[in-house]
C-alpha cells in the first residue's frame, strides 16, 4: 500500500515537471515596430538566463509569421555562429547584430518590404534553460514615417544643428578674444619701443641766460663814442683814469706854452 502511494506521488511530480518550465529563460522584445519601406530595421531581442551562458550550446531561432493566411518560415538561426537563411523571402536580407555574452540576440532586416508585414518571434535556449517564452515583434511596413517619428527626427536634427552652431560661436569668440589680446599686446609693445627710442630733451636751467640776449645786454652796457670830425670810433668814455690825467697835463703845458708865446 505504501509503495503504491509512493509511485503515485512520483508519477504526479513527473507530470508536473513535464508541464511546468524547468529553466528560467526570459526573452524581451520591443513589441510593436514601424519601419519605412526600403529602409533597414533592427529587431531587438534580449534575454536573461538562470544558468551561465554557454556560447557553444546556446541557440537563437528567429521565425516569421505573415499577416493573414500563410505558413511560418525561418528567418535566422544562431548557434556558435550565425546561419542566414539560404532561401526564401529573407535570403541575403538578414544580418546578425547580437552579442551572446551580452545577452543580446538582435538581428537587422535590410530593405524591408510590404511583404514583411507580420510577426517576428525570437526564441532562445541555453541548456539547461530550454523552456521559456518566445519574444514577439509585430512589424508594420509603411510608405512614410508617422508624424511622431518625423517629429523625433526633426528634433534630433535641430538639436544637432544647434549644438554645432553653439560650438562654432564659442570657437569664433575664443579666436576673436585671442586676436584682441594679441593686438593689445602689440600696441603696448610699440608704445614702449617708441618711448625708448624717443630722444630725451635737455632740461634748461631757468637761471641761465640765452647767448643772444647776453650779447645784447653786453652791447647795451658798453658805450661807444664816435668822433664827428673824422667818423672814427673813439675810446669809450669810461676810460682809464691815468690817461685822463696825462691828457690834463698835456693841456696845461699847451696852455703854458701859449702864454709864453
Amino acid at each position: 500500500m505504501c509503495a503504491t502511494s509512493l509511485y503515485s506521488v512520483l508519477a504526479v511530480l513527473s507530470g508536473l515537471a513535464a508541464v511546468l518550465p524547468v529553466g528560467g529563460m526570459r526573452v524581451y522584445t520591443s513589441g510593436d515596430l514601424e519601419a519605412v519601406n526600403g529602409t533597414d530595421v533592427r529587431l531587438k531581442c534580449t534575454f536573461q538566463s538562470s544558468s551561465p551562458v554557454n556560447p557553444s550550446a546556446l541557440t537563437v531561432s528567429w521565425n516569421f509569421r505573415p499577416l493573414g493566411s500563410g505558413r511560418e518560415e525561418s528567418v535566422f538561426f544562431y548557434q556558435d555562429r550565425p546561419y542566414p537563411p539560404p532561401e526564401g523571402r529573407f535570403r541575403k536580407r538578414v544580418m546578425w547584430a547580437g552579442d551572446i555574452m551580452g545577452r543580446d540576440a538582435s538581428i537587422i532586416v535590410r530593405e524591408v518590404k510590404f511583404t514583411y508585414n507580420g510577426t517576428f518571434s525570437c526564441q532562445i535556449k541555453n541548456p539547461p534553460d530550454v523552456h521559456g517564452n518566445a519574444g514577439e515583434i509585430r512589424l508594420r511596413v509603411v510608405t512614410t514615417a508617422s508624424f511622431s517619428e518625423l517629429l523625433i527626427l526633426a528634433l534630433a536634427i535641430g538639436a544637432a544643428i544647434a549644438l554645432v552652431v553653439i560650438l562654432l560661436v564659442v570657437i569664433l569668440s575664443c579666436r576673436k578674444c585671442k586676436k584682441n589680446r594679441q593686438r593689445g599686446h602689440e600696441v603696448n609693445t610699440d608704445e614702449e619701443q617708441q618711448q625708448q627710442q624717443a630722444p630725451r630733451r635737455e632740461r634748461k636751467d631757468p637761471t641761465a641766460c640765452d647767448p643772444a640776449l647776453a650779447m645784447h645786454l653786453y652791447m647795451s652796457q658798453t658805450s661807444v663814442e664816435i668822433d664827428s670830425s673824422d667818423g672814427m670810433i673813439s675810446d669809450p668814455s669810461t676810460g682809464d683814469p691815468s690817461s685822463e690825467e696825462e691828457d690834463g697835463s698835456d693841456g696845461s703845458d699847451d696852455e703854458a706854452g701859449g702864454d709864453s708865446d
